[in-house]
């Protein structure tokens, strides 16, 4: 049997990435942080052990690159979805309205990846991350930003406040409250992206399965 060729062994090895990340949002979803071992998450990968720390220092460092995966490939679909528009106004209220539909879907996941953000790390730099920070960014020169090093921050803070107080034990805000005061923050009409109660909002049609944004199988060309 010839070797494998440097190109097969990326393809794996990415691939295996690929499904640690969607095995570790899945069981935090169900189960949350600290009831999830990182043998749980290799075994619900079908991964050896030792495979995760070859991609990952720890599990906190794991959970966060796969939240922010699925924050950014949530951000993309909401984007991107037709009617596909260029108008800044719109983008910028479907991107409120994919972050804010995260919160209200899954609660335990994003209270978890909350969490995890004030820990001493902080954020991890990671593909994911950075291509959640290039969506942004981007969303803020589109709706008009003169500033988008200073204001990209300002959003993002922004919604992660947002974020944290739709799930607060115990006293958590509403997430249309705090939709309203995002728009009149950013002048927003309430038309704009997907309002409570128009039957399209993320909420409205929660998919479990989340493959979709965790390319498992080949590499669409």
């Amino acid at each position: 049997m010839s070797p494998r060729s440097a190109s097969v062994n990326e393809e794996l090895r990415r691939r295996s990435r690929e499904r640690l990340l969607q095995a570790a949002v899945e069981l935090v979803d169900e189960r949350g942080f600290d009831a999830t071992t990182l043998s749980d998450i290799a075994d619900r990968a079908g991964s050896a052990r030792g495979l995760v720390s070859y991609y990952f220092p720890g599990k906190r460092q794991l959970v966060q690159s796969a939240v922010h995966r699925l924050m950014h490939r949530t951000l993309e679909e909401a984007l991107e979805r037709e009617p596909h528009t260029d108008d800044g106004r719109e983008r910028l209220a479907r991107a409120i309205d994919a972050i804010l539909g995260l919160a209200h879907d899954r609660p335990v996941l994003m209270r978890q990846h909350m969490a995890g953000l004030l820990q001493a790390e902080g954020f991890v730099q990671c593909p994911e991350q950075r291509r959640l920070s290039e969506l942004l960014s981007d969303t803020v020169a589109r709706y008009g930003s003169a500033d988008v090093t200073a204001d990209y921050p300002m959003l993002r803070a922004t919604l992660m406040g947002a974020v944290f107080a739709a799930l607060v034990p115990g006293v958590p805000m509403p997430v249309p409250a705090l939709r309203a005061e995002l728009f009149e923050r950013y002048r927003l009409d309430w038309e704009l992206g997907t309002p409570p109660g128009s039957g399209t909002e993320a909420g409205a049609a929660r998919c479990e399965d989340l493959s979709r944004f965790f390319a498992t199988g080949e590499r669409a060309e």
